[in-house]
């Protein structure tokens, strides 16, 4: 057999934490788990959060976070040794050879600069390209990646585009330089589902074309299926099984990888549409708004009920999550108006007295950016208990326990703890207690469970339907995931270019949509089936061809 392009050999990661007198103590993250990739393969790695998947991936560039360490084993590029190879080295290889594609993006560009800058900075530096050379592989990668303006849109600002947008610049950053090897960790997760098809399309293609190895790190099994020429399950740091994608998919070997394709069983009972009362807790009517000079909403009505959640759903830019920032006050509507309890808010959040602000709160999408990472868990909690309900001293740890009880986390083992030291499942749980210190009557989940693997994300979906049964909470999910529309969602809303296209009670537009648009969204939904993405792109592309004939 040929040398493979990235072979992993028995490695063992370890962690280092503080022992209970202070000693320093390793715990194995990664344990005795070998690889082999060759030129143009893409591997999958899935696993539930604190597989090890993106330590793993991590690896495979010769890097380990900080407080790790590589114990033993070896990592080769193309017979190199990276553990034994000099930093100096090592980053060489970085940003050339190897290319990672965070599942943050808007946590790893910097605010500060724009797009081209950050996205050609690596073949710059290394001298791939000049600048203009650099940024013309840039805009024809934009347009590969179909972003909008592709000439043009490197000149703005991270700001100043969607998540979606944003991520899919992030994969222009890892393409440019035509590196031998990608991991790409979660790329689509901030991704709705007609511009996730578009996105795995063009980095399978790119893939393929240029002969570049990727190790695809996920926790959606309908995505990996698309994109993995073979498929490796991890639990606790450990191998459990590897094979081929179809045979993974059709008859996996173990009962944890069972599991895995069994979860989101979840779905809680659908309620009559005639039994929503007749008073909203929140309802906006008409809303007309604008960034500038770019109007962003038109003649948006939505109303939210207590004990029923709301799923608003649509493209990246239809929007969804600029309803809720007029909701809350952050945007200034040219048009409509606010009510909570038949009362007109006003439009902007400056002018809402405290009482108003603490009877809508959000959860927000990515809990690693929402906490902040110097605050323990204790304040975290404690800051909106006392600032909305007046707490102190005994009764303020109080509720805050409680509320840890709420959500399921023992108050002795986590309240001292900063978010660093906490899973992402953990994390957005803290989030939910934030929201919940409050006391809302309504409650913004946005994108909530898009970057929690599938197990974790159905344990919070748990934890918000019980919490909405108990304290009577209105929800709006503002989600592109299907999955959770379906299991939690009363009535759905469906925007595009800030307009509401559809709205009905969930069963009859999940089952019976009118609108094509809706139609469209329910077809992209990826399904376990690895001829699913060449079916879909084959059915557009014939659509397309009949449009243009006629």
């Amino acid at each position: 057999m040929a040398e493979p392009l990235l072979q992993i050999d028995d490695l063992v990661i370890e962690g280092a934490s503080r022992g209970t007198r202070g000693e320093k103590v390793w715990t194995t993250l990664v344990d005795r788990v070998s690889l082999r990739l060759d030129r143009g393969e893409v591997l999958g790695l899935i696993g539930e959060s604190g597989a090890g998947k993106s330590t793993l991936g991590l690896a495979a560039l010769g890097y380990v976070r900080a407080g790790c360490r590589i114990a033993s084993g070896r990592v080769a590029l193309d017979g190199q040794d990276l553990v034994n190879l000099s930093e100096t080295k090592r980053r060489a290889l970085r940003g050339t050879r190897l290319a990672y594609v965070a599942q943050s993006a808007a946590a790893s560009f910097n605010p500060a600069h724009r797009l081209d800058d950050q996205v050609t900075e690596a073949a710059v530096v290394n001298s791939q390209a000049s600048q203009s050379a650099a940024r013309e592989a840039a805009s024809a990668l934009y347009e590969r990646l179909q972003l909008p303006d592709p000439a043009r849109i490197g000149q703005r600002y991270p700001h100043q585009v969607s998540g979606g947008q944003l991520q899919r610049a992030m994969t222009a950053m890892a393409m440019v330089s035509g590196p031998d090897l990608i991991v790409f960790d979660e790329p689509t997760t901030a991704l709705d589902v007609t511009t996730q098809i578009e996105v795995l399309a063009a980095i399978r293609d790119a893939v393929r074309q240029t002969g570049t190895a990727a190790i695809y790190i996920t926790h959606d099994l309908a995505v990996v299926a698309q994109m993995a020429d073979r498929i490796k399950v991890l639990l606790r740091g450990r191998e459990v099984e590897e094979a081929e994608t179809g045979q993974m998919l059709t008859n996996p070997r173990e009962e944890y990888t069972k599991s895995l394709w069994a979860v989101r069983s979840f779905s809680r009972p659908a309620q009559a549409a005639d039994t929503a009362p007749p008073q909203p807790a929140l309802e906006m009517t008409d809303i007309t708004a604008a960034y500038g000079t770019v109007r962003v909403l038109e003649d948006v009505s939505i109303r939210l009920h207590p004990r029923r959640t709301v799923a608003i759903v649509g493209e990246s830019g239809s929007g969804k999550s600029t309803a809720a920032r007029v909701m809350t006050g952050l945007l200034v509507p040219q048009k409509g108006d606010v009510r909570m309890g038949g009362e007109v808010l006003s439009p902007s959040y400056r002018d809402r007295d405290r009482k108003t602000l603490r009877r809508l709160q959000m959860i927000y999408q990515m809990a690693d950016t929402a906490l902040n990472p110097k605050t323990r868990v204790r304040d975290l909690i404690a800051r909106p208990a006392s600032l909305y309900t007046g707490l102190k001293g005994r009764a303020l740890e109080d509720r805050v326990r409680d509320l840890m009880t709420m959500i399921e986390l023992d108050p002795d083992t986590y309240l001292d703890r900063l978010p660093g030291a906490l899973s992402g499942g953990q994390k957005q749980r803290i989030g939910i207690a934030r929201a919940i210190a409050a006391e809302p009557e309504v409650v913004i989940c946005d994108e909530v469970t898009s970057a929690l693997d599938q197990i974790v994300a159905e344990g919070v979906l748990k934890l918000l339907d019980r919490l909405q049964r108990e304290l009577g909470l209105a929800y709006m999910f503002i989600t592109h995931d299907f999955a959770t529309v379906k299991a939690v969602a009363d009535d759905v809303v469906v925007m595009h270019r800030g307009r509401v296209v559809e709205s009905d009670a969930a069963d009859r537009v999940l089952n019976h949509p009118r609108e094509d648009y809706t139609r469209h969204l329910l077809a992209s939904v990826p399904e376990m089936d690895p001829g699913w993405l060449n079916a879909v792109l084959g059915e557009r592309g014939e659509q397309q061809d009949g449009q243009s004939g006629g």
